[in-house]
């Protein structure tokens, strides 16, 4: 009898053994806070900085680059998701070298990724896009945010040219081919003059500042720096 008793204490205590962590667990699970995700829009125009340069005569198909922002970016009802200082991670989809009778370098890029300063990464969908300077191209509501017209960013490129040969961002889709428009790197108007021996390179130095224009809307949760390490 008492042998049998002990085996049921035993089997008893097997049992709660067993059911306690996975019960502790749902627990945990249970009390763990929902987090709420903001959505940041399509059309959107991150405001970034290129830290390194790039060079249609050395840079190649598929060479990444990085990008830090210069503002930061809100949802629509003034949620911070992007702060300023947050790596856009870019990377290169056609280059062309410099040719003759005047034709200019380009490079076009695109942008895959954002990584938040508290490590979070989050993928994009981003084109080159102008910020500032340019008339009704952009509009920035009272969050700060810099929203793109569509129909004014579509397919730009660097192009060789410009004052002191610094790359601008050409608007291949909306005009001539080679015609130029300024981007922080100096404006320059009309075309590159074909009697050129040969075209200039599309040297963009690092420091230069662009927009990233979100072809896609993506959703963050609110961003909380990361927790102090010991």
């Amino acid at each position: 009898m008492k042998r049998t008793g002990f085996i049921s204490i035993a089997l008893l205590s097997s049992a709660i053994l067993l059911f306690f962590p996975a019960f502790a667990d749902a627990q945990t699970k249970k009390a763990k806070p929902k987090v709420t995700y903001y959505s940041i829009k399509t059309g959107t125009v991150f405001h970034v900085r290129l830290d390194q340069r790039l060079s249609s005569k050395s840079s190649f198909v598929g060479q990444t680059f990085k990008n830090t922002t210069v503002d930061p970016i809100y949802s629509s009802n003034g949620v911070l998701l992007i702060p300023q200082g947050s790596t856009v991670h870019g990377k290169i989809s056609a280059v062309k070298g410099a040719r003759k009778e005047g034709e200019p370098g380009t490079i076009d890029v695109t942008f895959t990724s954002v990584t938040l300063p508290n490590g979070r990464k989050v993928p994009i969908t981003g084109s080159l896009a102008e910020t500032g300077g340019s008339g009704d191209r952009n509009e920035v509501d009272n969050e700060g945010t810099v929203s793109a017209k569509k129909t004014k960013n579509r397919n730009l490129k660097f192009i060789g040219g410009g004052a002191a040969g610094g790359a601008v961002i050409g608007g291949i889709a909306g005009g001539p081919a080679g015609a130029l428009i300024g981007a922080g790197v100096g404006a320059v108007a009309g075309l590159i003059g074909k009697n050129q021996l040969k075209g200039k390179e599309a040297e963009v130095d690092s420091g230069t500042e662009f927009g990233v224009y979100l072809n896609r809307a993506i959703a963050l949760p609110r961003y909380k720096e990361a927790p102090a390490t010991p």
